[in-house]
């Protein structure tokens, strides 16, 4: 008699149920000072990229545009941000700490990938909807970066959403916007972080019947 403990025999919906969880609650912040310097690998980011393209979109508008930023790109995304801080920051109002942020900050990472939404031509696609598609690209880029073992962050200074910003990275028209920037890379700890939630029923209303 087998003294390893029995498995249970699941059905294909319950394991695909039990790998989704295992996922969402996997994922989590991990900021780029927490990132080591090993080198994100083409096929990794183009997995994470192609998983992103496959958001949920009303209308098939795939309103996601992406702008990598790796080696020297980094210096000069940190450089623009500096530059564009400085420029749209009160004089009283600027902090150093800040300054000094935005500049390093992208050098930690091994990849930085600015965040962008495309405007439909027509708008018949209300443009919350149109960013809400964008949120979910980054949601999946950011369980697939988890799932890979990759440290990942969804920055959003308030310099992202600057016109400025928006024209700097080629978003030529004034209805697009920049959403942040997701920062990529492997966490310096072997020890994957814990994560906690409040509970869910505090969350919920059962509306009546």
């Amino acid at each position: 008699m087998s003294d390893e403990p029995e498995v249970p025999n699941l059905d294909p919906q319950s394991l695909r149920i039990a790998a989704a969880n295992a996922l969402i609650r996997r994922r989590r912040t991990i900021k780029p000072k927490d990132m080591s310097d090993k080198p994100v690998e083409p096929i990794q980011l183009a997995t994470i990229l192609e998983n992103a393209n496959w958001a949920p979109t009303h209308g098939m508008t795939e309103p996601w545009r992406f702008f990598i930023f790796s080696g020297e790109g980094r210096e000069r995304l940190g450089n623009f941000c500096q530059s564009l801080y400085s420029k749209i920051t009160p004089e009283t109002e600027v902090r150093a700490d800040k300054f000094e942020k935005l500049g390093a900050q992208p050098m930690m990472a091994p990849i930085v990938i600015a965040v962008g939404m495309k405007r439909q031509d027509i708008e018949k696609i209300p443009e919350i909807e149109e960013i809400e598609a964008v949120a979910c690209a980054v949601q999946n880029m950011h369980l697939t970066a988890s799932a890979m073992g990759m440290a990942a962050f969804w920055s959003t200074p308030p310099i992202s959403y600057t016109d400025e910003m928006r024209a700097w990275l080629g978003l030529e028209d004034p209805r697009d916007k920049c959403l942040g920037f997701f920062y990529l890379g492997w966490p310096k700890e072997e020890e994957w972080p814990e994560g906690t939630r409040g509970d869910v029923s505090d969350k919920i209303v059962q509306v009546p019947s």
